[in-house]
């Protein structure tokens, strides 16, 4: 959930400066010491007491962005001492441009033989690491804390990236009393603000404070903007569910336009067709592409030589330029060796890869395009106005007829259309040669599975028999590099199925990746002893069982988002012998989600000696809202608990 709003504010000046509301430094209680637990969350392992922060521009030169950060932390349970140990990213830029600490002030606070002590960071226990090129961090641990200390930090940040508002995140992964947050912005900017996030504000104010700024003889009114939030419950992430930067409760900034001193206006937020205009120049993304199509010609035209049937074509590139790369694991949408220096080095990161593959399908005279995205760990990005660096990947977008294919060529497992499903996140930008439009990412195919357990059960309670799984789609591409990580086929399996003794294994298709991946082996196991047996137990799901419900809450603010949709079948025959007789037919199992959401059915049958369960678990919805959280939740706790429930057999009397 994402509320956009414009702040506008017409002065004559260039930056704005205002007063930390933060609260004085060491005044901790006795009833802060003495805390046990947390009333609205006895489950934290610590607990914000209370947080401010305050960001302005100062008026010496330069400019500086100042943020001032201080905040009171009460210590639960021994997982919160982790939290003594801080770590704060220092942003850097081009040449010696880079953010830097001004100011820390650190204390942990205890109760020792009847009175408070106070334990103060050494500055020498401080240090920085060169993480990158675009960060460094800072580095130190809050002294003597313990179950039941109270942390307390205060620091200072200046930043010659003062275009770059400070964003404030109201939550976090413990719960919080109080957060406060400052920000001072110069009369002669507009920024576009969001409030992200599910929790409303406590309190949001604003006003004008005259006179405020006076660089270099010049003066200016601020708008001086206070966000409060109290209360704040802690963010649990749970399964399937997309960046946390969607969820998070926090108040972003992005710098729309600036009026200089002159009055001349600079635009930052532009619109699509000057983006479109400006990816088209760029070094390392449209000369790129333009580039390409003269570094690959000479191999497309050998791979397509005599071929007249586009589809066919596009496979046939797609496959030499998927087997021509290794990715190097790095995302990104633009090009970050160059085609010539990635295609002569057959390695590079995703914008090296998937633009040469753009280039080879349009030297083929096939009509395709980049797409631009974020993937699922980065976040959704802003429709309403172009923000370039929400992006963080980039795949083709190539229709052919009046069919669309997303293709990504970075994975040697990935088949023809099947775009990685860290890509399945909304909506991404094609940015064609004459235009550009938002494309929905949408699967191609299921995460689909199909196993099939032929068993006979002996007198002396062997169980033996043939498996076949069948792997399509999103599942045939996960097993294939699960079995590609492992490298040894026998023990992955065998990890698989570690309650039974395997034989005879065989896998078919593991290459040919527009078929189905089958996997095929001979089972045996123990069911039970036939000295003692007069009767026994039979789980049909003991080889490939569901533990628990991986929806633990209660509730759920945000939405659950599979990706793709999800299809699980299982048929198990079972021959068992003639001395025993099952005690009872579980009765019939049919589940479904409203709108069609999905299903769940089970069911077991009998003829004679021969028993027969199938099991069908299927989603076709792949996002669910919060409202419909409680049906998806009930539906696999009630998957959970058939696949618990054992069989009963017993000796015919």
């Amino acid at each position: 959930m994402r509320t956009v709003f414009l702040i506008v504010l017409v002065a004559t000046s260039f930056l704005a400066t205002a007063q930390s509301n933060s609260f004085p430094f060491g005044q901790v209680t006795y009833r802060e010491l003495d805390m046990k637990t947390y009333d609205k969350d006895t489950s934290a392992v610590a607990v914000v007491l209370r947080e401010e922060g305050d960001a302005h521009i100062e008026d010496s030169d330069p400019n500086y962005l100042i943020y001032h950060y201080h905040v009171k932390i009460k210590v639960l349970k021994k997982a919160g001492q982790e939290l003594a140990d801080f770590v704060i990213r220092l942003g850097k830029g081009e040449g010696i441009r880079k953010e830097a600490m001004r100011s820390v002030t650190a204390s942990s606070f205890n109760i020792e033989n009847g009175t408070m002590k106070e334990t103060k960071l050494n500055p020498k226990d401080q240090f920085t690491e060169n993480a990158n090129k675009f960060a460094d961090y800072r580095k130190f641990a809050v002294p003597n804390v313990r179950v039941g200390s109270v942390i307390e930090v205060e620091y200072t940040l200046e930043s010659p990236f003062r275009f770059t508002f400070r964003t404030w995140e109201f939550q976090s992964d413990i719960p919080k009393i109080s957060s406060f947050y400052r920000a001072t912005i110069p009369g002669n900017y507009k920024y576009n603000i969001s409030l992200r996030g599910y929790l409303k504000l406590t309190e949001n104010k604003s006003k004008i404070e005259r006179d405020c700024f006076r660089p270099g003889g010049e003066s200016a009114d601020c708008l001086v903007m206070d966000f409060l939030m109290k209360d704040v419950p802690a963010f649990k992430e749970e399964e399937y569910m997309t960046a946390r930067t969607n969820f998070l409760s926090a108040v972003y900034f992005e710098l729309s336009e600036l009026q200089q001193f002159d009055g001349q206006k600079t635009k930052y937020t532009k619109e699509w067709k000057d983006v479109e205009e400006d990816m088209r120049k760029e070094a390392d993304f449209g000369v790129q592409l333009r580039r390409g199509e003269d570094i690959v010609d000479q191999n497309v035209k050998q791979i397509i030589a005599g071929e007249t049937d586009e589809l066919a074509k596009a496979r046939k590139i797609y496959d030499f330029i998927k087997g021509w790369y290794r990715w190097n694991k790095i995302y990104g949408f633009v090009s970050d060796l160059g085609i010539k220096k990635a295609f002569d080095a057959k390695t590079g990161n995703v914008g090296d890869i998937n633009l040469s593959l753009v280039a080879a399908l349009k030297y083929a005279g096939l009509n395709a395009d980049p797409i631009l995205l974020s993937t699922r760990g980065n976040g959704l990005v802003n429709e309403l106005f172009p923000v370039i660096s929400e992006f963080d990947y980039v795949a083709v977008y190539l229709a052919i007829k009046d069919k669309v294919y997303l293709l990504d060529a970075t994975d040697p497992y990935l088949s023809f259309g099947l775009l990685p499903e860290r890509c399945l996140n909304g909506k991404g930008r094609v940015l064609g040669e004459k235009q550009s439009f938002w494309y929905d990412l949408k699967p191609s195919d299921k995460d689909r599975k199909v196993s099939i357990f032929n068993l006979k059960l002996s007198p002396e309670g062997l169980l033996t028999g043939t498996v076949q799984v069948t792997h399509f789609g999103y599942s045939a591409f996960d097993e294939r590099k699960s079995l590609a990580d492992e490298g040894d086929e026998k023990k992955y399996l065998s990890g698989q199925y570690p309650t039974v003794t395997l034989a005879q294994q065989r896998i078919e298709n593991l290459d040919d990746l527009k078929k189905p991946l089958n996997i095929k082996f001979e089972a045996e196991t123990e069911l039970f002893d036939q000295a003692t047996a007069d009767n026994f137990l039979f789980n049909p799901f003991f080889m490939d069982q569901w533990k628990k419900n991986p929806f633990k809450s209660l509730e759920r603010s945000y939405p659950v988002d599979f990706g793709a949709p999800l299809e699980e079948t299982m048929v198990v025959i079972l021959e068992y012998p003639e001395a025993y007789e099952i005690a009872e037919i579980p009765a019939k199992v049919g589940l479904v989600l409203p709108d069609a959401g999905g299903r769940y059915m089970y069911t077991v049958q009998n003829v004679g000696h021969t028993l027969t369960i199938n099991s069908s678990f299927t989603i076709n919805k792949t996002v669910f809202t919060s409202l419909e959280y409680h049906y998806l939740r009930e539906l696999y706790d009630r998957v959970v608990a058939v696949q618990k429930t054992d069989l009963v057999f017993k000796k015919k009397t």
